[in-house]
């Protein structure tokens, strides 16, 4: 049996006709039948029902389907890991990370280990948080970084950083060292809030601020970096982590504002891991070392 036969298998059930399935292969349209054929012979089954120029699945063709995909997806990542090899990797690193650590802290070490490290073949996948859980518990990553500590008792669950929330507004074209002191009070009577960029302490700071100032208005936005733009185009003010508003602070397209009478929160990432492996822990340790 070819694997080639495989493919044509699968394109021509998914596409329902032998002419596209040429056309998508860049193959002749006899050789499609041809490799049908062939593998109806090696299976000893009818794959399709003809109907005109439409083909349909026979039940063991149907059945045989799922081998078929199973068998030609093992195939390309065997050839896939040869060619890691050849590039000379000698170990693998699929990384779940949240939008919000991806945006911030994650290019300055991967960019750092990846260069200390070049036999190991990172893998990046964009995660939520909320999902990264059940993504590592899965096996779809072999490491989680997120926003939230994992519960899961069939998980491990490390404290990476903690991230300091500071209260942020757009600057307001004064002057620094003469313009008086932004007011907490003020601000958030009269902007919106811009709630719901991170995942893990807005529900309890809301409350809060509904206690203390009722009357403040709010408005969800899921990502930090559209929160930022929001902001800076002076369409609300935020509580976010610090190591997502540094530069736009030290710039000045951001102002922080100083809290009196809100306790602040604090952002945490986490590790989150299934298999205490070499490759993962040596990874944790890393990030754990660096000085953000």
């Amino acid at each position: 049996m070819e694997f080639t036969w495989l493919k044509t298998f699968i394109t021509a059930a998914e596409s329902g006709n032998f002419r596209r399935t040429a056309e998508e292969l860049h193959i002749s349209q006899p050789a499609v039948t041809v490799h049908i054929k062939q593998l109806e012979k090696a299976t000893g089954v009818k794959l399709f029902h003809r109907d005109g120029r439409r083909i349909k699945l026979t039940e063991e063709g149907k059945r045989y389907s799922e081998h078929a995909r199973a068998l030609l997806e093992l195939y390309q990542k065997g050839l896939e890991d040869l060619n890691s090899l050849r590039q000379g990797y000698v170990s693998k690193l699929l990384i779940g990370i949240s939008p919000l650590i991806a945006d911030t802290i994650l290019p300055y070490v991967l960019k750092s280990y990846i260069k200390k490290n070049p036999e190991v073949e990172i893998s990046v996948k964009i995660i939520d948080s909320a999902d990264i859980e059940r993504a590592v518990l899965t096996d779809e990553v072999d490491l989680g970084l997120s926003c939230l500590r994992s519960t899961n008792p069939e998980l491990a669950c490390e404290l990476l950083y903690n991230d300091k929330v500071v209260f942020v507004a757009p600057h307001d074209g004064r002057d620094a060292e003469t313009a008086p002191p932004l007011d907490e009070k003020e601000i958030l009577e009269y902007n919106t809030l811009l709630t719901h960029n991170h995942p893990g302490y807005w529900d309890e700071l809301c409350r809060a601020i509904k206690n203390t100032y009722p009357g403040t208005r709010m408005m969800k936005v899921s990502q930090t970096h559209i929160t930022k733009r929001f902001i800076a185009e002076g369409l609300g003010v935020s509580f976010l982590p610090l190591s997502t508003v540094r530069r736009e602070l030290l710039e000045g397209r951001l102002l922080e504002v100083d809290c009196y009478s809100l306790k602040l929160p604090e952002a945490n990432t986490y590790a989150v891991t299934k298999y205490s492996h070499s490759k993962q822990r040596e990874f944790i340790k890393y990030i754990s070392g660096y000085r953000f």
